[in-house]
């Protein structure tokens, strides 16, 4: 009986979801294997991140020498054990780190400097023994902790000071070999280019424009970003053992400086950022796989107000009389957005957990370099290092997806995507900003540094193309709004359907056969040209499609704010290598105060000699020494004088004035001045004195150390009448 009953028709709408929900069903496995793959991938960007942060500590950026045992200069009686270097924040040593040259340009050390008594922010070398008198040079190199190459050189004596053939100047630098210097500058900018490129397209293609996902120039863009920062961050890990001890290209590839690398901070993050990018190509694929694929033609009819075909990607063919009927049925409307909301569901979840994905990759992928650089050292580390995150992500999603749009606007989007992605642009850029002054207080220290040190210059040169940027991007939105108000224009211009393309591509060419093989048949050249050329337009009809004037204004603006863009990224390239205002402020101080140069030099050290003594003014130190030799002549009592500038460690000129009892310069037969350092059994330390007129002498005095020294002046009256007078001169 029932095979008897004829089959009710069931309405186009039930179809359609039925359809909807066989859709569904059979997409349900793949969020939940989404979901298993994601919650992985964020394990492990967890675990990489929380080691990058680890790593991270209270220091000053770019360590700067702070003092040496032996002192710059310093004339010793008898020669040291060892040479110790003191920095103002931990550093990294290498084999070579610190070698002492005698005048000959021998090298006197043992080799193999370490840390003194443990501690990381020191240096020592041990030193043979026997040593000659003579003057010694002490060059040195390390690694600060923001992973910056330093180096320096300075110069003591034992006994005398004497010539020497080693110039401190060819040893000061720390810079590295120009081609590997070259060739590791651009390997850190194309890193930084890759990084928001990779960021900014995913991010563009999740917040605003899923279908994207499915276009080959926008594969092409995410898969141009992947590779590059994989390339670049190879480069510069095996570029960064020549770097550091400026060796040549050839060492490039030498395994025990790649192996050193890896034990430095900077290395750790490079390794991190490998093992980052792994997963990164884990989120590409899925990025693709599940965003890239045609949504099901139920939701495509559902939302177009018919059925479709499951899957074609497309509207597919109506019943007649789908929609008759459903007009002004609010129970029918409401059906078909249940249907077209069912439909969307699973691409839903995927973009959501996609996007949480690609948040922590983003974030992870820049602790690599905030882990690493400025923002893990100095004032306020706890706070700096987030916001250098955040700083770098909101670049790449502001450069990055400016790519992205110059490729969306090629491949016809519509204003609606555009206007999303201006949106974001906009957040992104405040985030810039509120960042972007909070590094410049912290890495600047005064205003003075703005114009004073070399990062103060290139801040200016970059806010001044960040300036650029926001006049162009103004332009854009003026092409923007444009676009929005040409009702023409402001849609997006779809895919052609390969399918359905075909046949009526075929059956033009099937037409046009005859007449191609008979102008290639003919022979005649302008006839061949002519379908040369028509071939090629076909060929660029589909990318060129949907370019209307406004469309390509638009585009043309996008293009030069990227090319500002690159410069941005090029300076800050430039910023990260250069000491930060603050710590060359306070590197100037010391050197000002007579201590041990910073990093790329020494104010001192010349060869055969100490270095004539600099006068400051309102640093000069008087002291009067009351004497009395007991004798019965004239100059037998009065008052010795000694003045000092500037009073500090180094060389300090020296004046020494004798006068009588009423007050006129007396002469004597002999006068010595000598300076002791009682606490560090120093001196006593003669003072070479050349006389400058009737009790009145003048020389230069090398006050090695800070701490309380005892100056004495030794005055002979006659030949038999003598005394010694002494007084403290606290210095430093």
């Amino acid at each position: 009986m029932l095979m008897g009953r004829t089959p009710k028709a069931r309405p186009a709408t039930a179809r359609a979801a039925t359809g909807v929900r066989r859709t569904t069903r059979s997409r349900t496995a793949a969020p939940g294997l989404l979901g298993r793959r994601l919650t992985g991938l964020l394990g492990v960007l967890g675990a990489v991140l929380a080691l990058l942060l680890a790593g991270a500590g209270p220091a000053s950026a770019h360590a700067a020498l702070q003092s040496t045992d032996p002192a710059q200069n310093a004339v010793l009686p008898v020669a040291p054990q060892s040479v110790t270097l003191t920095f103002s924040e931990a550093v990294s040593l290498s084999s070579d780190s610190v070698r002492v040259l005698d005048p000959a340009g021998r090298a006197v050390d043992s080799g193999s400097p370490a840390h003194a008594d443990g501690k990381d922010n020191t240096a020592r070398v041990g030193l043979g023994t026997g040593l000659a008198n003579g003057t010694y040079t002490v060059a040195w190199r390390a690694v600060s902790e923001d992973s910056h190459p330093i180096g320096g050189a300075f110069t003591f004596s034992v006994g005398a000071p004497s010539a020497t053939t080693v110039s401190t100047t060819a040893l000061q630098s720390a810079e590295a070999d120009g081609l590997v210097a070259a060739l590791y500058g651009t390997g850190r900018t194309v890193a930084y280019a890759a990084f928001a490129l990779l960021a900014g397209a995913a991010g563009f293609v999740l917040l605003c424009w899923p279908a994207g996902a499915s276009r080959r120039p926008v594969q092409r863009l995410l898969m141009t970003g992947w590779v590059a920062l994989l390339v670049s961050t190879v480069a510069v890990l095996m570029l960064r053992g020549p770097y550091e001890r400026g060796s040549g290209i050839g060492k490039a590839f030498d395994l025990s400086l790649v192996r050193s690398t890896l034990d430095e901070r900077i290395g750790t993050a490079l390794a991190a950022r490998l093992l980052l990018l792994a997963a990164s190509g884990v989120f590409l694929s899925l990025l693709v796989g599940q965003l890239g694929l045609p949504q099901g033609g139920a939701a495509k009819a559902a939302a177009g107000g018919g059925a479709g075909t499951a899957g074609s990607g497309g509207p597919g063919p109506r019943t007649a009389g789908a929609g008759a009927g459903t007009d002004g049925d609010p129970e029918e409307a409401e059906l078909r957005e249940l249907e077209r909301r069912a439909a969307e569901r699973p691409q839903r979840e995927a973009r959501l957990g996609l996007g949480v994905a690609g948040l922590v990759l983003a974030v992870a992928l820049s602790a690599t370099w905030a882990g690493a650089d400025h923002a893990s050292v100095g004032i306020q580390v706890w706070l700096a290092l987030p916001l250098g995150m955040i700083h770098l992500v909101a670049m790449a999603l502001w450069l990055g997806g400016l790519a992205a749009m110059l490729v969306g606007l090629r491949e016809g989007i519509g204003a609606e995507v555009a206007d999303r992605f201006s949106k974001i642009a906009f957040g992104a850029v405040l985030v810039l900003v509120g960042t972007g002054v909070y590094q410049s207080w912290r890495g600047l220290g005064s205003w003075g540094a703005l114009t004073g040190t070399d990062y103060g210059r290139l801040l200016l040169v970059k806010t001044g193309c960040v300036i650029a940027m926001l006049g162009v991007a103004w332009m854009s939105r003026t092409w923007l709004a444009r676009l929005r108000a040409a009702p023409g224009e402001a849609a997006g211009v779809a895919p052609e359907p390969v399918a359905v393309a075909a046949a009526p591509v075929a059956a033009a060419d099937t037409s046009s056969g005859s007449a191609d093989a008979a102008g290639a048949d003919s022979g005649d050249p302008v006839r061949q040209a002519q379908l040369a050329r028509q071939r090629a337009a076909r060929a660029n009809a589909d990318r060129d499609r949907g370019l209307t004037p406004t469309r390509a204004g638009l585009r043309r603006s996008v293009l030069v704010e990227a090319a500002v863009a690159v410069a941005v990224l090029v300076v800050t390239t430039l910023l990260t290598n250069s000491p930060p205002g603050r710590v060359a402020g306070e590197v100037a101080a010391a050197a000002a105060n007579g201590a041990a140069t910073a990093p790329g030099g020494t104010a001192g050290g010349t060869t055969g000699g100490a270095p004539a003594p600099q006068t400051v003014p309102g640093r000069t130190v008087e002291l009067k020494l009351p004497y009395d030799t007991k004798g019965r002549t004239p100059n037998a009592k009065g008052t010795a004088t000694v003045t000092l500038n500037p009073a500090g460690t180094g060389s300090n000129e020296v004046h020494l004035k004798l006068d009588g009892t009423d007050g006129s310069p007396v002469e004597v037969p002999e006068v010595e001045l000598a300076f002791t350092l009682p606490d560090r059994d120093l001196g006593p330390l003669t003072v070479p004195l050349t006389t400058e007129g009737t009790g009145r002498w003048t020389g230069t005095a090398q006050l090695p150390l800070a701490g309380n020294w005892v100056v004495s002046v030794v005055i002979r009256s006659s030949d038999i009448d003598q005394t010694t007078e002494i007084k403290q001169l606290k210095i430093g």
